[in-house]
């Protein structure tokens, strides 16, 4: 089994930056493919950024695009969401997300996804 544990989130003004963390531990050398999603009250939960096994390609949602990068270091089993710019709407509790099986499914989607953190909660104010 993998788990995953979120750090970093919090309350911020509009404009201010935040870097999340994400730590994994267990059967790391399982993990594939890592994402950060989102969920915001009354929302759907939603992809925000994915990251291949190397760290080499990246791919983010439109609205976070230059604003949010997502990286990883695989020797200490973390992955990390450097955010930037925030904005009211991004708002939201925060997910990390573990590929444990290599698939076919898109990393947008949370169906690519075995492993979950608990989230964390970031809070943009105007």
């Amino acid at each position: 089994q993998v788990q995953l544990v979120e750090s970093g989130g919090g309350l911020v003004q509009a404009g201010g930056s935040l870097r999340l963390s994400c730590s994994a531990s267990g059967r790391t050398f399982s993990i594939y493919r890592m994402g950060w999603l989102r969920q915001a009250p009354g929302n759907a939960r939603e992809f925000v950024a994915a990251i291949s096994r190397s760290g080499g390609s990246t791919d983010y949602t439109d609205s976070v695009k230059g604003r949010f990068t997502m990286s990883r270091d695989n020797a200490r089993n973390m992955a990390l969401l450097q955010m930037n710019i925030l904005k009211p709407e991004d708002t939201a509790v925060y997910y990390c997300a573990a590929e444990l099986t290599p698939r076919t499914i898109a990393a947008r989607s949370s169906y690519a996804y075995g492993a979950w953190g608990q989230g964390t909660q970031v809070t943009v104010s105007s």
